[in-house]
């Protein structure tokens, strides 16, 4: 009878010993013999009247193998379902000997495995954690540049004869020429939009009176200032770093003069933002646009919250590993190019780091049965394309959306990654709720700062 010990052989690192008596698998290999002589096509023999022996001579190791193997592979499943211990992916099999494994002489066999056991996490106290919840001072500037923002975005685009402001947009073909103003062969061409007032200023009193069909020789670097000279050389493919490329010689033509025309601040313009909202005043227009960026930064600022949660979980739970069996499980996940030993060490810290924010939330969502319902999926994907077709205000009992959710739900990939993006931010909405942040105001510049300079510190 076949039968499973366990041995400890280091920190959270034990070996299991699977060992097979022949009544274990020879029954099943003779019967997989009788089955494939069944089966078998082979030159010179009607199917199904092979020889047995033929068969065990031609097959036979094979098959010894494979049932050996097959028996080893369900007593080690059978002996892990019914053990209470936990752990890491599936058992790695160490050396084995298969020249032993011989169907002439069966006897009784031996196989080694070995299993990382997974740690139970003790979590901090999150009432503890030193957290910061940021407010963002919305200012009547950041306001107004939204409120110009918007008056722009619907406003409308009225066709000039002639240049005359600044603000004038210039539709403009790029063509790229020498320093004398001959065209360059295989140059670059590009079409572009331009305001009057993206040139230097001292090209920009030369624009006035310009019409569609003029055009003017500029060297890069001589008609444009830095900020808009980087976006340009974008556009035209070109390096902004090299000095060379900004030096390089255009002519721009115009195609098309335009002055666009703001938006009026009006009851129908305040009605076409917000429908059924009762917002009919200007006033009451800047409120609502100034709640919306409070909200924004609001939720920037949850965003942080979470992150200084992730942090504190991390720091302060102590976890240990079992290290050496983790090591070899990472080369063994790449039949073709293994890693190499230097190759897993210098992956290791952060495949780690992964791996206890993975047991400290996957505790989270055990301790508190966090769960996510099929029904949370599908308003996930409802809401995902929404968001993509730019948040129109799309009634979403329509057919085609529901349709549209109902075919990504057949998508397995999308549902799994559905699934642990809505747990995940559940765990996090759960850690919130059990810290203590002091509140401190901020500008935007400098919370904007504080990000960028924390995601610089962790990449």
């Amino acid at each position: 009878m076949a039968t499973v010990t366990k041995e400890n052989i280091g920190l959270l690192h034990e070996k299991l010993t699977v060992t097979l008596e022949k009544t274990d698998y020879l029954p099943s290999f003779e019967k997989a013999l009788k089955d494939y002589s069944k089966k078998a096509n082979i030159p010179g023999f009607r199917k199904g009247m092979v020889p047995a022996g033929l068969i065990k001579k031609m097959y036979g190791a094979s098959l010894f193998t494979d049932e050996v193997l097959r028996t080893v592979d369900k007593e080690l499943n059978g002996y892990l379902q019914n053990d209470a211990t936990d752990i890491f992916a599936q058992p790695l099999p160490l050396v084995t000997d298969f020249a032993n494994l011989d169907m002439n002489n069966p006897g009784n066999y031996s196989f080694d495995f070995e299993i990382g056991i997974k740690p139970a996490p003790q979590l901090p106290d999150l009432a503890n954690a030193p957290v910061t919840r940021y407010i963002v001072t919305v200012t009547d500037e950041m306001v107004d540049n939204e409120v110009s923002r918007l008056q722009n975005r619907y406003g409308n685009m009225k066709d000039l004869d002639t240049t005359d402001g600044e603000e004038n947009v210039l539709n403009v073909v790029f063509t790229e020429t020498d320093a004398a103003g001959q065209p360059v062969e295989n140059g670059i061409t590009k079409d572009n939009s331009l305001l009057v007032k993206y040139f230097k200023e001292s090209l920009r009193p030369g624009l006035m009176g310009k019409k569609a069909e003029d055009a003017i020789q500029v060297q890069l670097d001589q008609a444009f200032d830095d900020k808009e000279l980087d976006f340009i050389m974008k556009d035209l493919g070109l390096d902004a770093q090299n000095a060379a490329d900004k030096q390089r010689h255009f002519s721009i033509r115009i195609t098309k003069i335009g002055q666009l025309e703001k938006r009026e601040l009006n009851e129908e313009f305040f009605n076409q933002l917000y429908p059924g909202q009762e917002v009919t005043t200007e006033d009451g227009f800047r409120e609502k646009i100034k709640a919306e960026i409070q909200g924004y930064w609001n939720s920037q600022a949850n965003n942080q919250i979470h992150d200084q949660v992730f942090h504190y979980l991390t720091d302060h739970t102590q976890v240990q590993f079992p290290e050496e069996f983790l090591k070899r499980w990472l080369k063994s996940q790449q039949t073709e190019n293994p890693k190499t030993d230097a190759e897993v060490d210098a992956e290791f810290p952060k495949f780690l780091s992964q791996l206890k924010w993975t047991l400290v939330s996957d505790k989270i969502i055990t301790d508190n049965a966090i769960q996510v319902s099929p029904d949370e999926v599908r308003a996930f994907a409802k809401q995902q394309l929404f968001s993509y077709m730019g948040g129109a205000n799309l009634s979403d009992d329509q057919p085609w959306v529901n349709d549209y959710v109902e075919k990504m739900m057949k998508d397995r990939k999308y549902v799994e990654d559905s699934y642990n993006r809505l747990q995940t931010q559940k765990v996090f909405e759960w850690a919130a709720t059990q810290v203590r942040p002091a509140e401190k105001d901020i500008s935007a510049d400098d919370f904007a700062k504080l990000v960028e300079e924390h995601r610089h510190h962790h990449h």
